[in-house]
């Protein structure tokens, strides 16, 4: 491939790549009919507490973590990436209609973490496909124009959530149910997909323990960096049950969560274009930093005003980070370890959704919403001065 800087929102995208965005748009069109009305469905219709909400969530991102690692290993050692996709997609598609027969917490929980196993065992695979698909020095973009395709399919999902919300007269149901079209979409388009010829590598190790050990000490660093941030990354839930608790409306909330996610497409591509000019870590960092403004903020919102901006500065942060995490663990990864890699990544941070949601739910139910936020503020600027001690070798993007 040509090694030369690629210029242009699109030049270096290639077509397994726009098939692969395609996918995680329709995907997240389905799951944002159903997602951001988790929170709301918990607590609004079935009286669930905060902690619940975090255990509901915690629980299924540590389930699908669990899944990750193993998925991104055999999809290493087999040498085979779109298998793995299709069966994740496929999964959590015939999943989501599934939300409409809980009627209580525990069967949300349950049902969230099936969907979630199917985005365990796609993560991993999907993310070494798309490394595999562009030039190495358009990797930043590539990653930014997936998870901008992700999020302009959260856009939709959750305009579209709002408009069946408002016009079923909150049928919490039958919108799950509608949820399962798009989805059955994303698997059509994985068919397209066409696997990368497999290039000459070195055999991978028998045991996951001997690669893992086999990962550079700078990875492990980076890794540790976005585990704590993400033990302290309290996500959307908190957000929408923050609207909530000012006294907003729930299909306010879920504008919100729109403008959110439309700040998020935005800011996707030339964040992952910035990292791949500046350097990850400059990028990342400011990614964490701004999630710390953002928990601050949030401990003094009191109206729609107040909040709205806070909304808006998670997207940006979100995007960036999102994106740019990805591709400065790929630019750590021995290439025979790809999969295996991003997998170690997913589930270190993934593991620490489940404590993170349920100390995130503790705080707010047993002392108030605001201890949530100082909480998350404390993690992302400890998750930052580790960050900071991340050394990239000469290969690496700094």
């Amino acid at each position: 491939m040509n090694k030369d800087r690629k210029s242009g929102i699109l030049s270096g995208i290639t077509r397994n790549v726009f098939l692969l965005g395609l996918v995680s748009l329709f995907t997240d069109l389905s799951s944002q009919m159903v997602f951001p009305l988790i929170p709301l469905y918990l607590v609004g219709v079935l009286g669930a507490s905060a902690s619940v909400v975090g255990i509901v969530e915690g629980a299924a991102e540590a389930t699908a973590s669990l899944v990750k690692v193993f998925s991104g290993y055999w999809s290493d050692r087999i040498k085979r990436r779109k298998l793995f996709v299709l069966i994740g997609y496929s999964l959590s598609a015939i999943t989501k209609p599934l939300f409409a027969l809980a009627q209580i917490w525990p069967l949300v929980l349950v049902v969230r973490v099936i969907e979630r196993v199917g985005k365990g065992i796609r993560a991993a695979p999907r993310d070494a496909l798309v490394a595999e698909s562009v030039d190495r020095s358009v990797r930043g973009k590539a990653y930014g124009f997936h998870r901008a395709m992700d999020g302009l399919g959260s856009v939709l999902g959750a305009l579209l959530a709002f408009a069946l919300l408002s016009a079923t007269d909150s049928d919490y149901a039958g919108i799950f149910l509608l949820a399962g079209i798009p989805g059955i979409a994303a698997v059509l388009f994985v068919l397209l997909i066409k696997e990368p010829a497999a290039q000459p590598q070195r055999v991978l190790p028998a045991s996951m323990r001997v690669s893992f050990r086999a990962l550079p000490g700078n990875l492990k660093m980076l890794i540790a960096a976005a585990s704590v941030f993400h033990l302290g990354h309290f996500g959307y839930a908190f957000l929408l049950l923050r609207a909530r608790d000012i006294g907003l409306t729930d299909q306010t909330a879920i504008l919100l969560y729109v403008l959110f996610y439309v700040t998020y497409v935005i800011a996707a591509i030339p964040a992952g274009m910035l990292s791949d000019r500046i350097g990850r870590k400059p990028v990342l960092l400011a990614s964490y930093l701004l999630f710390a403004i953002v928990s601050f903020g949030l401990v003094f919102t009191s109206s729609l005003y107040s909040v709205l901006p806070f909304f808006a500065v998670y997207g940006v942060s979100f995007a960036m980070f999102d994106s740019v995490q990805r591709a400065y663990v790929v630019d750590f990864s021995p290439e025979h370890l790809r999969a295996t890699t991003l997998g170690t990544f997913h589930t270190a941070v993934g593991l620490v959704a489940l404590p993170g949601g349920l100390i995130a739910g503790m705080l707010w139910d047993r002392i108030s919403p605001g201890a949530t936020f100082v909480y998350g503020l404390v993690l992302a600027v400890v998750s930052s001065l580790l960050l900071l001690s991340v050394r990239p070798d000469d290969k690496t993007i700094a």
